[in-house]
């Protein structure tokens, strides 16, 4: 009996292990280039859930009028472009597009 409770707790626990944050969600969508922009951890980023704005839609494509979140990069200002922003959407795991954005 205890076998079995054992491999059911274990079994539960890993499954909510295998889910990635949404800033690893993030971090996974860059190249090797503009991971390498980020100079601590993908942990050191500001999630914001916002509705898209005419301002941020040609990063994602003009058909996406959702709320979606937004993972800006903590110090990844290159020059005036902003930081490195991706966007992804409500389903916490699909990105529909990225930036440098200016916040």
């Amino acid at each position: 009996m205890l076998l079995i409770i054992g491999s059911t707790l274990t079994g539960c626990n890993l499954t909510g292990q295998l889910e990635p944050s949404i800033e690893m969600i993030a971090f996974n969508s860059l190249s090797g280039e503009e991971q390498d922009l980020i100079p601590v951890s993908p942990k050191d980023s500001i999630v914001e859930k916002i509705t898209v704005s005419d301002e941020i839609r040609h990063y994602m494509g003009s058909d996406y009028k959702e709320q979606v979140y937004s993972v800006a990069f903590n110090n990844t200002k290159a020059g005036s472009g902003g930081e490195l922003t991706v966007f992804v959407a409500l389903d916490k795991k699909t990105v529909v597009g990225k930036g440098l954005v200016d916040r």
